[in-house]
């Protein structure tokens, strides 16, 4: 197979998205955003961004006020479990991601500043799940292009309003020209 698209030698580091090329096909990760969080030479795991769920926070968590933000279905590991990254510094036990992004934390906290309305700026995202890659595994994967690494900025890491297509092509186009026709490639390359 002939590739078209452009090299990508960049390590990836906590903090950066992870961009699917386009005809990765794969039910988890076909054009979609993954959130790096941590990669080290043990393992690296994220948050699949752009791969909604039709469910409401108060449904899984009754005690959680209504949120208007959309779930995510982070990956397919421990897709019993919900996480979250956040916006708030000030929350206990949280781990910072990158500059203004933060991972976890105290849930009470967060649900009382919820139920308060007591922090205006908060940004919440959850996610069912995460994806994870074994040592060596992510980086064998980006050196054979099946993934770009992109720096995205915070606003649009938060951003749930987006078509999940939308998203990804969107963040494709914002790597340049280089990249900018692969956001438009069909999902099947016998139509290209």
């Amino acid at each position: 197979m002939i590739r078209f698209t452009p090299s990508s030698n960049k390590d990836p580091k906590p903090g950066q998205v992870l961009l699917s090329e386009p005809f990765l096909d794969d039910a988890y990760f076909g054009r979609k955003a993954v959130l790096l969080c941590e990669h080290n030479e043990e393992n690296s795991f994220g948050f699949v961004l752009n791969n909604f769920v039709d469910l409401e926070l108060n449904h899984l968590l009754e005690t959680m006020p209504k949120w208007p933000a959309r779930i995510s279905l982070g990956g397919p590991v421990k897709n019993s479990n919900l996480y979250y990254l956040h916006t708030c510094p000030h929350v206990p036990n949280s781990v910072s991601i990158r500059d203004g992004l933060f991972m976890g934390g105290e849930f009470d906290y967060i649900q009382q500043a919820v139920a308060e309305e007591t922090m205006s700026d908060l940004e919440l995202r959850f996610f069912v799940g995460y994806a994870g890659w074994t040592s060596g595994q992510l980086a064998a994967e980006i050196k054979s292009q099946s993934w770009f690494i992109a720096d995205v900025e915070l606003p649009k890491i938060m951003d749930t309003t987006i078509g999940e297509d939308d998203y990804w092509k969107q963040l494709i186009m914002g790597m340049g020209d280089d990249f900018a026709h692969i956001a438009n490639a069909p999902n099947d390359p016998s139509l290209n």
